[in-house]
């Protein structure tokens, strides 16, 4: 409407779409139409296509059901949202009928992505996660650094010889066959990280009760100046009375701190064992008993040279409280 007026103003088509930044042939298009049927003729078109299958009030309620809604709560038997299910729940609510591909293109105009969800227990309490997030470990950080302690975090893991991750390049249709061993061999590991990127570990073979930990533990001491503050789950080990008769025994030198009950995403040290597991074990082609706790043993060295790797460990938005 500017770019006419200005021309029926006496101005030059050109000069008046380099003035106001505009394609030279849309300005004389516009023009011609509107010498042809005034300015009726420059009013904006609808947009062709199909009429929207749901009104903007219905696509809020939808996104309010998925992103709020467990569907086992809406008598679902799959605790995952599908496009078929919020197929369902559109006919439930709307009385709409949509194919799973409106679905998918209706998600994701609403801002939705298939994703890989975390798993949660049900026995958690968040009333205790949160305490232990703004009290508890505060207070644990101000008596470590009052009596110049170094607070590890540790755990144990168990992997195994048939442990698989990762994927590999093949022609379509043609899934590839990697050769390994039959048998199964397991080993159990336990470390301990620092905020610092120190990583102390153990290897062993069998069970790991109390008797073990306190080994780890007694290692812990002798490779750490100072008291150590250890934050470890509620593993029996950790609460087996030989344990508590060592701690005592080290004078105040050693003290275990528990993590809330099912609170694995607290812990950073979850993170060693994603990495040997998933990132390198799961990756590799196991032959032998020997050449599969040679890997493990040479994976944790490996690891425990990569500071900075441990470091980016505590950069889990879970495990924001540690650095808070």
């Amino acid at each position: 409407m500017r770019a006419v007026d200005r021309i029926a103003a006496g101005a030059p088509p050109a000069e008046v779409a380099q003035t106001l930044g505009l394609h030279r042939g849309s300005v004389y298009r516009w023009w011609a139409e509107y010498r042809q049927g005034g300015k009726e003729a420059l009013v904006a078109k609808p947009v062709p296509g199909r009429p929207a299958t749901l009104t903007d009030d219905q696509l809020a309620r939808l996104a309010d059901i998925v992103a709020h809604k467990d569907p086992l709560q809406l008598s679902f038997d799959f605790g995952l949202w599908t496009v078929e299910m919020i197929a369902t729940v559109v006919h439930r609510e709307f009385g709409v009928q949509l194919h799973r591909t409106t679905v998918g293109r209706i998600l994701r105009k609403l801002g939705f992505t298939p994703q890989r969800p975390l798993r949660r227990a049900f026995q958690q309490d968040p009333e205790n996660v949160e305490k232990w997030k703004t009290e508890t470990f505060p207070k644990i950080c101000k008596q470590a650094r009052k009596a110049g302690a170094t607070i590890y975090f540790a755990d144990e893991a168990g992997v195994r010889s048939d442990y698989h991750s990762g994927t590999t390049w093949a022609p379509t249709g043609k899934t590839p066959v990697v050769r390994t061993t039959g048998a199964r061999h397991r080993l159990n590991m336990l470390s301990a990280i620092t905020t610092t990127g120190q990583l102390r570990f153990m290897v062993r073979q069998g069970s790991v009760g109390a008797a073990v930990f306190v080994e780890f533990c007694k290692r812990l001491l002798a490779d750490t100046d100072g008291p150590v503050y250890l934050i470890v789950d509620g593993h029996p080990a950790h609460r087996a009375k030989t344990t508590t008769e060592f701690v005592a025994s080290t004078g105040g030198r050693l003290q275990l701190h528990l993590l809330p009950g099912y609170s694995p995403e607290l812990n950073p040290d979850e993170w060693v064992w994603k990495n040997i597991k998933h990132d390198q074990i799961g990756k590799k082609t196991i032959t032998s008993g020997e050449q599969f706790n040679a890997i493990v043993t040479s994976a944790l060295h490996r690891l425990q040279k990569q500071t900075s790797k441990i470091r980016g460990f505590f950069a889990d938005p879970n495990l924001a409280y540690i650095t808070a």
